[in-house]
């Protein structure tokens, strides 16, 4: 962050009035608590709480400048705070978006930024684009679910798409790293919310859309809506190409949405990226890519036909940001395994498939299992699926989870996944439910580490055991707080006990 003059740090932002003296500011916080001498506080209206009520904690941390979203805060101020200059207003998020972007020196215009939106497929897609794009040479940014990456740097991941100053920090260091390029998913929440206001997108791409967070928008067109967003260009242009799943009948209607951007579709059967003669087996999957400039052999360490949709989506975005069919073929193989997207657990002698994976819907739930069924019928082997629901969100997907569990399973183990303030049996007798009319058998119960022995110690050699939901996470959200817990570590404890 640089020293600049408050009339610097506002520039470009629609203050409805205009606090009068003259500061340095040093940066800029949305967190009263993080706030430190020559800070600009931006006080906004959110969700679940209102930044303005803790504007006084922020001056006394040394606010140097507050942005409030509130008229009310704004008449008091000039009483309460005489000595500090305020601004007043409408979009609280457009304007930390736009200070942030000035104190943080406008890192988007540097970076070439590309964003993946959808249900399904976007942390696995951003990883694989970033890997297509390193593996030519190219420093980048990643922003997405498990973690973030500024060149070779790691850093934890706290949300899918942060607010807009802390992906502009994020996005800063990456150009002081030498970054060209950016990745980054981009929420459903975060689009409606604004939270990506004001950042220019080169390459937008779509995966597709399926029942979730129905908690947050309450229709699918709803949901839909805010997804369609990215593609409209969130306080900026619109995306100069549009990378488009038309195998999925929202990702149809996109088509005909972007006609502003350059249109790319991708689809197994159809698309201007397709996919023929496709082959699978446990962690490698084989394709001939099909493309307006000829067609190569594709192969990747990821499994399953979802995989080839990601892969064909990062296709289609890398050849947008230049490079050839050749690299992007090369970067696909040396890509590396998401963590919890299909992660085998080493299982000994087993003869025992554990798998991990971060299927929280009906929809990924599907297609996990398909993948699974698809591979143990080489080996006559059966499919156990273990699962839960997540609890302080839609409920309606909780019974449509559990058909998808029993359709194509020939066990299910029905557990608890952040319960948050629910109670677990009552969100597991919803999904209970809808595996009851599969007449597929269900054992339940609550405990999650119980849970995942009992499936494991269910399957006999040459049977899937899927552990869905919570993939790369590494804690259980309880109603009385987060403890630590992780499905691979305590699957790989469970193995080791059988094979000893």
């Amino acid at each position: 962050m640089q020293t600049m003059w408050n009339d610097e740090a506002m520039r470009g932002v629609e203050a409805l009035e205009r606090g009068e003296g003259v500061v340095e500011v040093r940066g800029v916080e949305y967190d009263s608590r993080r706030v430190g001498p020559g800070d600009v506080f931006v006080a906004m209206r959110g969700g679940a709480t209102d930044g303005n009520r803790f504007i006084a904690g922020a001056v006394e941390r040394g606010a140097a400048v507050v942005v409030t979203d509130s008229r009310v805060v704004w008449e008091a101020a000039r009483v309460d705070f005489p000595g500090t200059p305020f601004y007043l207003v409408e979009h609280g998020r457009r304007a930390l978006a736009e200070v942030s972007a000035n104190v943080f020196g406008h890192p988007e215009r540097t970076l070439a930024l590309s964003a993946v939106t959808g249900t399904n497929g976007k942390t696995t897609t951003s990883y694989l684009l970033e890997s297509m794009l390193r593996s030519v040479g190219r420093t980048c940014v990643l922003v997405g679910t498990i973690e973030y990456h500024v060149g070779d740097a790691v850093r934890v991941s706290p949300h899918t798409t942060p607010e807009s100053r802390d992906v502009l920090e994020l996005f800063a260091d990456g150009v002081k790293a030498g970054a060209m390029e950016a990745v980054m998913e981009m929420s459903s929440h975060a689009l409606e919310q604004e939270r990506v206001w004001g950042m220019p997108v080169d390459v937008a791409m779509f995966t597709n859309l399926t029942q979730d967070h129905l908690d947050y928008h309450g229709t699918m067109e709803a949901y839909f809506a805010a997804k369609a967003r990215l593609f409209e260009g969130v306080g900026t242009v619109v995306p100069r190409v549009a990378v488009i799943n038309v195998d999925d009948a929202y990702g149809e209607r996109l088509v005909g949405m972007a006609r502003h951007s350059q249109v790319v579709t991708y689809g197994l059967e159809r698309g201007d990226f397709r996919a023929e003669q496709v082959r699978m087996r446990a962690g490698e999957t084989l394709f001939r890519m099909v493309t307006p400039e000829g067609a190569l052999e594709m192969r990747s360490p990821l499994t399953g036909r979802v995989n080839v949709y990601n892969l064909l989506a990062a296709s289609a975005a890398a050849h947008a940001r230049g490079l050839t069919l050749e690299q992007i073929v090369a970067g696909a193989a040396a890509g590396a395994q998401v963590p919890g997207r299909f992660q085998v657990v080493a299982s000994g002698e087993s003869g025992v498939t554990v798998v991990v994976d971060y299927a929280h819907t009906d929809d990924a739930l599907r297609n996990l299992i398909a993948l699974a069924r698809e591979l143990a019928a080489e080996h006559g082997g059966r499919v156990i699926t273990l699962f839960g629901c997540g609890g302080d969100r839609d409920r309606t997907k909780r019974p449509r989870m559990g058909r998808a569990a029993g359709e194509g399973s020939d066990l299910v183990v029905l557990t608890s996944d952040n319960p948050r303030s629910e109670e677990p049996m009552a969100i597991i007798e919803e999904a209970l439910v809808g595996v009851h009319e599969t007449g597929t058998t269900c054992i339940v119960e609550e405990d999650r580490a119980g849970a995942i022995e009992i499936a494991i110690r269910a399957a006999g050699p040459g049977d899937i055991v899927l552990i869905a939901g919570k993939g790369h996470e590494k804690v259980q959200i309880l109603r009385d707080g987060t403890v630590p817990f992780d499905d691979v570590a305590v699957a790989a404890g469970v193995l080791k006990e059988i094979v000893s």
